[in-house]
Order: C-alpha cells, then structure tokens, then sequence
C-alpha cells in the first residue's frame, strides 16, 4: 500500500462520535465513546500495518464487542451449579438473607461503624464482632481483619517481627494465586525457620530449634492439599505447652474456619479431619487465624481469636488499619454470627448445601430433567459426588445427585458455552464428555431457571 493510499484509507475512518451513535443507547456514553476511540484505535493501526480499512458496519461490530467485553468482566450474579460448595472463583460462600439484610441496611445510611451509642463518643469497630465471636470460640478476645492472609501476617507482625517463627516443613503451603506463607513471613518481618521434612515433623525438631532469637511458633492447616502415608505433625496442644514453657507464642492458622465439631444438625462426615477453631482454642494457641467466607459461611474476612494481650499487642500494630474490614462485610459477619449463636446455622447457605441428603438433590434432578427433551442429548441422573473447594477439606467426596447430559453431536463444550452465555449465567462442569450439573450448589428456588437455561442451551446447540 502508497502512502497515498494508506492516507485514503484513514480518511475513510469514521468520527468517534458518529461511530459512538450507532453503538447501544441505553449505555453511558462515556462508555460508548471509550469503546468507538478504541475500535479506531485499532483500525488505524490496521492501515499503518497495510491492511485495508474496515466498513462502518465492522467498526460498530467491533466497538460493540468491546462494550460486550467490558460488561461481562463486571461483578454479576451467577448460578453455580458445579457442585463446588466454596468455589473460589465464583465468590466462595454465599450470604444468608439476614447477612443481605444487614448488610443492606448498614449500606444504605449511616451506622455506629465507629461510634458508641453509650457514650456518644467516638468507638471502634473492632468491638462489633469481637464479643460474639469469643463465646463462639471460647477465646478471650477476638479481631476481624480483610483475610485470613491479612490475619497471618498481622500475627506474625505483631508478635514475632526480628525474631525467628518456627514451622515445619510440610505446612509451607502455597494458597490460591501461587501466595506462600514463605513469602507471607517474609512480609511479616519474622525470620522462617524449617524444621522437620515434608511428611514427618516431630516435637523434638521444634524444642532443638528454638533459641533465643525465636519469636513463636507458627503452625499452619494444608488446607488446600494432603500428604499420604509415613506421615506425622505436631499436635496443637504439644506445641502450645512447648511454646509457653519457653516463653513464646503459638500462632495456629486453622484456615477454613469450622468453628466446632458440635453444631446443631453436626458436623458432616467429609470433615472429620478439618481442624475447628474450638479445639485450637482450648489446645493453647496464643492466636487462631481462620477465614470468615470458607467453612463459616460469611463474607470474606480474616479472624483472630486467641489470648487478651496477644490480641492487645496485635490492636497496636501500625498494620491493622491496612487491613481493617468495611461497614458491610462487619454487618454480614455480625448476622453470620447470630446465626451460630441462635442455633441457627441451617439458614446459613453454606451449611444448608453441606447437610442437604444426596436423596434430596435425587428428587430436586428428577423434577429438573422430567420435561427436558431428549432428541437433542443423552439427559440422565445418577449417583456421585461434591466437593468442598475453596481450599478446604480437599479430599472430600460429598454424596450427591448428577444430571449428566451428553450432547448428541458430542459438544459438551459447547452446551457448557451456552449455559454459561445464558442470562441468569449458569456454570457447569464437564467430566468425560458430558456436562454435569450438582444442585446441591443450586437455591432451590433456581431449579427453574437452570431447568429453562438447560433447555434454551440444548435447543441452541
């Protein structure tokens, strides 16, 4: 192409406003003239490279294909119908109507985020959740942060910053989004000592490390793996009485937040082997760090539970305010709690997933798929399993019902594809070349809308 050329061509370009009309009205137009600048953006590049100038008609395509790009990567609500109870991806836990009930009603106005309606002076919002929480856990005062990693490295921080923190080999776990605790010690200020191998750590690799220069002992749940076989840890209650007859701390980082193994309805069978926050407790942790939206079932957020002056020590870090919780996540936490306390943890969603019978899910599939044509896809239901997710309990196998669909033209990706482009989104996984979807993960008052989202997929494919 001449340069003579190549200027006719990028004369031929369209005005960002004319290009901005065409795209949807009933979007900002911030947004749609963003979009029309782009998609000519890219066009002149096209014609510098040598490539012709595309039609009016392509430009609006390719503008409004941004638009469409940018509106899927907004938060929306989906339906997930993986039979992941604690998807990481799609949000972990979901909130319970009271949690959305307070959480609305502190959002909406003002609130005594840091205000104490005693007095009317000023308070603090650490004490919100920290007085249910101790009679939860049975601890002596408790702290609510932004995560549970936010939780980790306040401990380490304020109770071991310059001084060694001991922990054994075969917990230096790497959590989603490749963050290590490594590289969480290392933030904190305490120094990393290893102690034992990957599968075998004993009492006496603790006791013949310590020196004066160790700050705590820092013991951590693999919660997102196992190790199999010739295998041995420490007990938390060991550790405690070794930290304290040496004058030090013991930080138990639990993870996913199963506060007991006495709740009302119990403790599901698949998590035998979670560590709860009770028993951590009453081993003599000086600090117990778990998550709030995991096995808790309430927003995301960092919980410290554990001694007064630990808990004292960690209020005085120049760290908290960096990892201090909003008004709306306090709000849902608070409801979260009182629903412990009332005894009431069935209108928790996680807990109502977890404790629901695969027998339940089996009616709930068979009335989904009774009405579904088959001429399209192979639709059955059959036995098999959940998972928690979420980087807990990773090796549990939850009994549940599947409606497994095997598309006819053998397009289990595609039939994914169209579930998902579906409005509400409905997201599935595939196994084997079919798609599978769990209603244990699904509200059964949207057994409907996937019912009609399945169909709609099926007619499309």
């Amino acid at each position: 192409m001449t340069a003579e050329q190549r200027a006719l061509e990028l004369r031929s370009i369209p005005q960002v406003d004319r290009l901005s009309a065409a795209l949807p009205q009933q979007l900002p137009p911030t947004l749609r003239v963003a979009a029309a600048r782009r998609a000519i953006a890219e066009a002149t590049d096209q014609i510098l490279l040598g490539e012709g100038a595309p039609s009016f008609g392509h430009l609006v395509a390719a503008a409004t294909d941004l638009l469409n790009a940018q509106i899927r990567r907004r938060l929306r609500p989906l339906i997930n119908a993986t039979g992941v109870l604690l998807h990481t991806n799609l949000g972990r836990a979901p909130l319970s109507p009271a949690a959305l009930e307070a959480v609305a009603g502190v959002g909406a106005g003002y609130s005594n985020l840091e205000f104490d309606l005693s007095s009317g002076k000023r308070g603090s919002r650490y004490e919100h959740s920290a007085e249910m929480l101790a009679t939860l856990t049975r601890a002596e005062s408790a702290l609510v942060v932004n995560n549970n990693a936010a939780a980790v490295l306040l401990a380490l921080a304020g109770l071991s910053r310059g001084k060694e923190a001991i922990i054994s080999r075969g917990e230096l776990i790497e959590i989603g989004g490749e963050f290590r605790i490594p590289e969480i010690m290392a933030e904190s200020g305490a120094v990393m000592r290893e102690v034992g191998t990957t599968n075998r750590t004993h009492l006496k690799d603790y006791a013949d490390a310590i020196t004066p220069e160790t700050g705590a002992i820092l013991k951590v749940h693999p919660s997102n793996y196992q190790v199999t076989g010739f295998t041995k840890s420490v007990p938390g209650r060991e550790l405690a009485e070794l930290a304290h007859s040496r004058g030090l701390v013991l930080i138990h980082d639990v993870g996913s937040g199963l506060l007991s193994r006495h709740l009302p309805g119990g403790v599901p069978s698949w998590l035998n082997k979670e560590p709860s926050v009770n028993d951590a407790v009453e081993d003599g942790a000086d600090i117990v760090t778990f998550s709030g939206d995991k096995l808790l079932g309430g927003p995301q957020a960092g919980i410290l539970v554990g001694r007064t002056d630990a808990v004292a020590r960690l209020r005085r870090s120049p760290l908290l305010r960096a990892f201090r919780t909003d008004k709306t996540t306090l709000a849902s936490l608070d409801a979260t709690l009182v629903a412990y306390l009332a005894g009431e943890v069935h209108h928790i969603p996680f807990w109502r997933m977890a404790l629901a019978g695969a027998d339940e899910i089996l009616v709930r599939a068979k009335a989904l798929t009774a009405d579904l044509p088959e001429t399209r896809a192979t639709i059955e239901v059959a036995e098999g399993f959940s998972t928690t997710g979420g980087g807990s309990a990773p090796a549990s196998r939850i009994p549940t019902a599947l409606i497994r669909v095997e598309p006819a033209g053998g397009g289990a990706q595609t039939l994914a594809a169209a579930l998902l482009g579906h409005d509400p989104h409905v997201v599935a996984r595939i196994e084997d070349g079919r798609v599978l979807l769990d209603l244990r993960t699904v509200d059964p008052a949207d057994d409907a809308v996937v019912a009609a989202a399945l169909a709609a997929a099926l007619k499309a494919t």
